[in-house]
């Protein structure tokens, strides 16, 4: 009995020193990840960073580089697989990680997807003025420009001294001229419309008065007819 409580102190005991090495070791392997990173080299930090991910599944910073270094390499598969799983995971800023899928999904070419991810980064952050540029750049896309005009106006009001704002601005110019060169063209083609009916109506009722007149015509005839008198005698010549 003596003997099995020595080997479980001495196995306690090493593990107690072993532990701080492997932590060591993979803070040395997420240091390395990390600066690859930050000297924007993905294509060397991602294999760092995904080996410092199946030893530690939950490190959650070098989750967001793996996935931001996925974008930068164009590997949008990965990299929105990546962000759904960080998702709903705790301790994971989630309006980051939906701004950053809404981000992909834009680059992707999926506006319709980017626009979802980014009301999801507004809906868990009101005032993450970015989420509301993004948003509007993926309504134009859409063609949902009524909302895009509301998101930009809301990011400037964020964002009053952006750098942005006299493109910005331009861009709400341009759309308020297409609106109201709609407007204009709609009232344009209902006045058309409303010309056409009233040319019908009168019209109809030309055509319909000459009947009328026609109509009185055959009338006045037939009684005409109607008094005339038969003569039932002969004619006998003198």
């Amino acid at each position: 009995m003596k003997k099995n409580w020595l080997i479980k102190g001495f196995l306690f005991c090493l593990l107690l020193n072993v532990l701080p090495l492997i932590a060591q070791e993979g803070s040395a392997d997420f240091a390395k990840a990390e600066d690859a990173f930050l000297r924007n080299k993905p294509q060397d930090a991602i294999p760092m960073l995904e080996k410092v991910i199946t030893e530690d599944p939950a490190h959650i910073k070098a989750s967001l580089y793996l996935g931001i270094a996925y974008q930068q390499v164009k590997r949008w598969d990965d990299a929105i697989a990546l962000y759904k799983k960080l998702l709903n995971r705790s301790g994971v800023d989630a309006a980051q990680v939906a701004y950053n899928l809404g981000n992909v999904y834009f680059s992707k070419g999926s506006a319709a997807f980017a626009e979802e991810y980014y009301t999801l980064a507004i809906q868990k952050n009101e005032s993450y003025s970015s989420a509301y540029l993004n948003r509007a750049n993926a309504r134009i896309k859409t063609g949902n420009l009524a909302a895009a005009v509301n998101d930009y106006t809301t990011y400037l009001t964020l964002e009053p001294a952006s750098p942005k704002r006299p493109q910005i601005e331009q861009l709400l110019a341009l759309i308020r001229s297409q609106f109201a060169a709609e407007e204009q063209k709609k009232k344009e083609a209902e006045a058309q419309a409303k010309a056409e009916e009233e040319r019908r109506r009168l019209l109809l009722e030309e055509v319909s008065a000459s009947l009328q007149a026609a109509s009185e015509e055959t009338k006045g005839l037939q009684a005409a007819s109607e008094s005339v008198q038969s003569y039932d005698g002969e004619f006998i010549l003198e």
